[in-house]
């Protein structure tokens, strides 16, 4: 029995659209009840929110095209003003029954001027007898706009006098937008993460042809065995599963084992979804670079450059400086005499020193310095002088700002500023060979 049902639409039409998005019917059959029939007036606006991958701009953007109802669908990420924002809505607008798109400008400054075309295209696009839905994706982006245009665009259908609906997708809670001075309060919805079952089921309708579907059900049950504690972005997953496919599948390929024999499968297969775990988020290395690394059996530190966290491009200068910095951060100050000093003298190793000494510095983590002892230890390591000008104190702040550094405090402290080498021993290694 299908869980869609609507007097509005034939019945094939919902069942093609239960089947384009599985787990998500309850929110499609809310959706659709919010929107009745196409002549009637809907909610004026309504709010949609969830975490990242939950499937709340599919499930917006299906629901649309599969019912063929007229829509103009916006990413206020790109659309970052509030003049772009309100130009592209009635650009696509315009094309909205058109078979071509629309190649002329539409100039709109003011949100007066939005409401006065708004009106013209609705009419000149005989759009009258239904409803009308703009989905602004990204929606938080408004909060940076011009103060008027959320709520504006919560009373569109009041402002316009059309039968027009707002939808308002968005990753943060509706609490978060609220203007201080009070506006109209829309339809809020609530899209849930996926669960595991729900997981399990949307990445196994994605099975190749030439396997089966209880193969390929198996190999999506390990897959998330090993990365739904980590990771549970259904992009990111589906991302993972395309790309170690292959690999699960040579032992079947090559004859060693049948579809059946999970054991051996599991095992040609675990030592590679472990390598995977360092990646996921990250897309430290492309597709083609991780699958040619499963095919030389190589670990992805092995190739030179692929790793964001090993290989940085720095000036010549700066590497040094970064040196110096990771040197202030993890040696007491005590020991500066006996390592930079060619003639420091005899130092005496006091019972106080020896017992703190056993303690890894490593363990207790960076310790902030002061300005002028970077540049002292600068001045031992590099081989050449170097004197203290502007270039030097730039690429300070600009390791800094690529948070190689952190400042420790403010920098009006009259004593003068003091950082933390914030990387780790690894990558100091990697910038001194």
């Amino acid at each position: 029995m299908p869980n869609l049902e609507h007097p509005a639409y034939p019945a094939a039409t919902l069942l093609h659209l239960e089947s384009l998005v599985p787990c998500r019917e309850s929110q499609v059959s809310m959706l659709l009840s919010i929107f009745g029939e196409r002549q009637q007036f809907s909610f004026p606006s309504i709010f949609i929110y969830g975490h990242t991958s939950s499937g709340k701009t599919y499930v917006m953007q299906t629901l649309l095209n599969t019912l063929q109802l007229p829509h103009v669908f916006v990413n206020c990420v790109e659309y970052f003003t509030s003049r772009l924002l309100l130009e592209e809505i009635l650009m696509q607008l315009q094309s909205c029954c058109s078979e071509t798109e629309q190649t002329s400008h539409v100039h709109c400054d003011t949100f007066n001027d939005f409401v006065r075309l708004f009106k013209q295209a609705v009419v000149s696009e005989e759009l009258e007898d239904q409803t009308l839905y703009i989905v602004l994706d990204r929606a938080e982006q408004l909060r940076e706009m011009e103060a008027n245009i959320l709520p504006a665009f919560l009373r569109l259908q009041e402002l316009t006098d059309r039968n027009v609906t707002v939808v308002l997708l968005s990753e943060i809670v509706w609490e978060l937008f609220r203007p201080n001075i009070g506006c109209f309060e829309p339809f809020t919805l609530y899209f849930p993460d996926y669960s595991i079952g729900h997981l399990q089921k949307i990445l196994s309708q994605n099975h190749p042809p030439e396997y089966s579907v209880d193969f390929y059900a198996a190999y999506i049950n390990i897959l998330l065995g090993v990365f739904y504690m980590v990771c549970r972005d259904l992009k990111e997953l589906q991302h993972l599963a395309a790309l170690n496919f292959s690999k699960y599948c040579e032992p079947v390929v090559r004859g060693e084992a049948n579809e059946r024999d999970t054991r051996k499968l599991w095992k040609n297969i675990e030592p590679h979804l472990k390598k995977a775990m360092h990646t996921v988020y990250l897309r430290e290395i492309s597709s083609s670079q991780w699958e040619r690394l499963q095919r030389d059996d190589g670990e992805p530190g092995q190739l030179k450059g692929l790793s964001a966290h090993t290989h940085v491009e720095l000036p010549y200068y700066s590497k040094f400086l970064l040196i110096a910095a990771y040197l202030a951060s993890y040696n007491p100050v005590r020991t500066d005499k006996r390592f930079f000093l060619k003639h420091h003298g005899k130092i005496r190793k006091t019972n106080f020193m020896k017992k703190h000494e056993k303690t890894s510095n490593h363990l207790l983590g960076p310790k902030p310095f002061p300005l002028d002892r970077l540049l002292a230890i600068l001045y031992s390591i590099v081989d050449n002088r170097v004197a203290p000008t502007a270039n030097i104190f730039s690429q300070i702040t600009s390791l800094v700002t690529l948070q190689l550094l952190s400042m420790v405090g403010h920098n009006d402290q009259l004593d003068g500023p003091r950082y933390k080498c914030t990387v780790s021993l690894d990558f100091i290694r990697a910038i001194a060979r």
